[in-house]
């Protein structure tokens, strides 16, 4: 069985059907999404369709992300986030006119469920963006920056790459945990599109939201497969460009 990875979709199912044939995923493999399913493409919709559906079929665990997070608060109230409508919530918005009052009650349901985090057997974790506690996630006082923080990744950035781990100046945050798998922050702003590792955190968020590709991993061979990027196959659409 292979554990696969999956960085942020946003909307963009069609880079998700893509990097899923690529993998040659099949019911054996042990899938780990995480986050950010909605905004930013027009398939939000379909996407969450998908995930459910997969959900039946295939050994899957759906992280939450900031952006779903984001869509679960405005289907709760109904009201507008202005902030959110401008960082790719205007495509879900839109998308979702489209579609039935009893789906959109089914995706609400699986919004909701999501998991901030999924911990395996290997002290290996799984997280949308990150957590601050010096202590780990068990002792996190802010759970929902466990879908919003950026400081474990860029803390990873900058470490002296020279510093061992036993000394006193290496962040303990990064001795916690064997691996740690994030997305959130896509390595785009490396002027990178493929996974990169920094210290033991893999970013797997290689810019789908934008103009880079869906990437799909391995998480024991470190091999990794990718859509084409995203606004070639939504030429006709920005995403959140």
């Amino acid at each position: 069985m292979r554990t696969l990875v999956i960085g942020d979709i946003h909307g963009g199912l069609r880079a998700l059907h893509q990097v899923l044939e690529r993998a040659k995923v099949t019911p054996q493999d042990q899938l780990i999404f995480l986050g950010d399913y909605v905004d930013g493409w027009s398939q939000s919709p379909q996407v969450i369709d998908l995930l459910i559906e997969m959900q039946q079929t295939h050994n899957v665990i759906c992280i939450r992300g900031n952006h779903d997070e984001l869509f679960m608060d405005y289907l709760d109230s109904g009201k507008d986030n202005p902030l959110w409508y401008k960082h790719g919530g205007e495509a879900t918005v839109l998308a979702y006119e489209k579609v039935t009052p009893e789906t959109i009650a089914k995706h609400l349901v699986f919004l909701k469920k999501l998991k901030n985090y999924h911990l395996d057997e290997h002290n290996r974790l799984f997280i949308h963006a990150g957590f601050t506690n010096l202590n780990g996630i068990n002792y996190e006082y802010f759970p929902r920056l466990f879908y919003w923080d950026r400081t474990l990744w860029e803390t990873a950035v900058a470490l002296d790459k020279t510093l061992p781990k036993n000394h006193l100046s290496y962040p303990k945050r990064l001795t916690l945990y064997h691996e740690i798998y994030i997305g959130h922050t896509p390595v785009t702003r490396l002027e990178l599109t493929t996974p990169v590792q920094m210290a033991n955190v893999w970013n797997i968020d290689t810019g789908a939201a934008f103009k880079g590709p869906l990437t799909i991993m391995d998480i024991d061979t470190k091999e990794y497969w990718q859509s084409e990027p995203l606004h070639q196959l939504y030429f006709d659409e920005k995403g959140r460009n």
